[in-house]
């Protein structure tokens, strides 16, 4: 694999950063994630770490060097930060669980699949223009559904998350052969509120991505002023084999099997550590294949 990656992360106008982002990868296998944990609800960078960190645990110990289903691997993976949150919610005694948005890509043999849940996005960009993009989990995305009672919800609430008491919801995507160039940026709703997507798409393909993002995240923040949100993002632009012109970025072609790299720290917050432990994370597995096995017998 060829690839050139950018990330930053801004606090913007908040008191604190509850944006967590990260990439890692292995021979033939790239993670990328991102989480934006929810105001309003307490620790919200504590669910978003546990989030980012969970996905890249469950990344390194199967993607040997690639993962033997990448659907299946991002449903899990999305599943297992869940879980996580809520039993460290329950070990802290919280009466409100710590709840966060995710969006997870992955990239293996050329071709991109993704998961997402809440408003973090995605965005596939190709030759100026925005190829593909998530759809929000929020009730601004359903103004033309005819659902009772919609036009007094506030339309900016998600109806979907994290750490919630509930299921949470998500899509996947189908999986994208890339093309020499394609750009592919994670992001935080800081970012995406305050441009559009022809600006996002413009901007990305115009620059490399390690000029690109950091322009984004700049005019976000200048166009929301002092009230902005976190802006954050990670994007990577892709290189197709044998292309003529190189990006120079990140090449995998002398990686060993085994060989990991991340940029993803397993940071002890709040008792994270011990949240995060091997014996958790496996619970954690188990319980979703089991409730996948029993799933597939009622039906």
């Amino acid at each position: 694999m060829k690839f050139s990656v950018f990330q930053i992360s801004r606090r913007g106008g908040r008191e604190k950063n509850e944006d967590r982002m990260g990439y890692c990868y292995t021979r033939q296998a790239c993670l990328f994630v991102l989480a934006d944990g929810m105001g309003g609800h307490p620790q919200g960078e504590l669910a978003a770490q546990i989030a980012v960190q969970t996905v890249s645990a469950m990344f390194q110990r199967q993607a040997r060097p690639a993962l033997p289903s990448v659907p299946d691997f991002l449903s899990a993976a999305l599943l297992a930060a869940h879980q996580q949150i809520l039993r460290h919610g329950n070990q802290q005694g919280l009466l409100d669980s710590p709840r966060t948005t995710l969006v997870i890509a992955v990239v293996q043999e050329g071709r991109a699949c993704w998961i997402h849940c809440g408003d973090s996005r995605l965005y596939l960009v190709r030759q100026g223009e925005v190829l593909v993009r998530t759809r929000d989990h929020s009730y601004v995305e359903l103004r033309n559904a005819a659902i009772p009672g919609l036009e007094r919800v506030n339309r900016n609430v998600l109806f979907t998350c994290l750490g919630s008491p509930t299921r949470p919801l998500f899509d996947i995507s189908p999986t994208i052969a890339l093309e020499q160039g394609d750009r592919l940026m994670l992001c935080s709703d800081g970012l995406w509120s305050a441009l559009d997507d022809a600006t996002i798409a413009r901007q990305l393909t115009r620059l490399s991505v390690a000029h690109a993002v950091p322009e984004l995240v700049e005019d976000a923040l200048r166009r929301a002023g002092t009230s902005s949100d976190n802006v954050t993002a990670v994007a990577m632009e892709w290189e197709t084999p044998n292309a003529v012109e190189s990006t120079q970025g990140i090449s995998t072609e002398e990686f060993d099997d085994d060989m990991f790299a991340s940029t993803i720290q397993f940071e002890p917050l709040d008792g994270l550590a011990d949240d995060l432990d091997d014996e958790a994370i496996e619970r954690s597995i188990a319980e979703i294949n089991e409730a996948i096995r029993r799933s597939a017998k009622k039906l």
